[in-house]
């Protein structure tokens, strides 16, 4: 039998099973009309040589790098970490490699994510955006598909994929009602300003209180510099000092919820004899801290699979459809720190 080359190449798998390179080329690519008897053969080839598809190469020739860009704001918060996971997993189930692009929450970083060095390797990408502007997405390429993640600066620009936020908060914030919570304080809310996540979670808060006619007091609405655990940890420890203080907080993600956690226990207040405390995305963390965090937990893995699907829609069809909004569900998931 001839040698072959050290990289066995499609010649090398045909003469070995004895058909000719465009009967390989039609098994690997899984085209039909091709026998069983044929298919086993080359496949046998194939395992033998050692042969790898040159996915590099049909790539490029059908003008696609196989890539595409997830653009989050930090990787060191838990839910940005968990969500790339799943969407890394997705990619590779579809043979794609994903490229992490940190932002920082910067509208600089977010453009260079729409127009920048990552752009011109990516097929797509996926943005989880905190700063853009509505002009920032009418003015991108067209030419690049986006899925936008979380809360979008203008309605009718891109495909999209979240959660309820205004409905989730509002669950959240029933759930405190309903045990009887009366001062419940939205750590990270937003009485005005953008229509981001904070705005609309803090609107669902609203919604509920409402419902239940308890009188909305904007002074238990707290503004954070950041969603980390420090900023939890000191708004909680603020809050406390009150008189009367709250009787349970709503933090608008599980950062500022285990930050509130440890103030709390510093301060000799029960959770949740004393104060109730829920958080927002069901890191891994809210599981295992004491008491274990009642949370609203989104389905990030639906997420991943949703906005990956919509990207490759793009990337493989037509770029004129009409603009998808996801929207994936969630769960209130109610553990020791409200009474679970």
């Amino acid at each position: 039998m001839k040698s072959v080359a050290a990289r066995p190449r499609i010649k090398d798998v045909a003469e070995y099973a004895g058909v000719s390179p465009k009967t390989v080329s039609n098994v690997i690519n899984n085209f039909e009309h091709v026998s069983d008897r044929t298919r086993e053969a080359v496949r046998e080839a194939i395992d033998a040589l050692g042969y790898r598809v040159n996915m590099a190469g049909r790539q490029l020739r059908q003008g696609r790098t196989g890539m595409i860009t997830l653009a989050v704001p930090e990787l060191d918060v838990a839910y940005f970490a968990e969500l790339a996971k799943h969407v890394m997993t997705e990619a590779d189930r579809r043979g794609l490699t994903v490229l992490l692009h940190q932002t920082g929450g910067s509208r600089e970083r977010e453009l260079a994510a729409l127009h920048g060095f990552d752009a011109q390797f990516s097929d797509g990408i996926i943005l989880s955006p905190l700063a853009l502007q509505p002009r920032d997405l009418a003015t991108r390429d067209r030419r690049l598909p986006v899925v936008l993640l979380g809360e979008r600066p203008a309605e009718g620009s891109t495909d999209h994929v979240a959660i309820d936020n205004v409905r989730a908060a509002r669950e959240a914030t029933a759930h405190l009602l309903e045990r009887g919570r009366r001062r419940i304080a939205v750590v990270g809310g937003m009485v005005r300003g953008r229509q981001g996540t904070d705005r609309l979670r803090t609107d669902g808060y609203r919604e509920a209180l409402r419902a239940a006619k308890v009188p909305f007091d904007s002074d238990l609405v707290v503004p954070v510099d950041a969603y980390h655990w420090r900023d939890g940890a000191r708004a909680a420890a603020e809050l406390v000092e009150r008189d009367p203080h709250p009787d349970a907080l709503l933090c608008l993600n599980d950062h500022l919820a285990l930050g509130a956690l440890r103030a709390l226990h510093e301060k000799r207040v029960s959770v949740p004899k004393d104060i109730d405390v829920v958080g927002f995305d069901d890191i891994e963390a809210s599981r295992f801290s004491v008491p274990t965090l009642t949370t609203v937990a989104p389905d990030k893995e639906e997420i991943a699979r949703a906005a990956v699907a919509l990207l490759v829609d793009r990337i493989d069809g037509p770029d004129d459809g009409p603009l998808v909004d996801h929207v994936v569900g969630h769960e209130v998931i109610v553990r020791e720190s409200s009474g679970g």
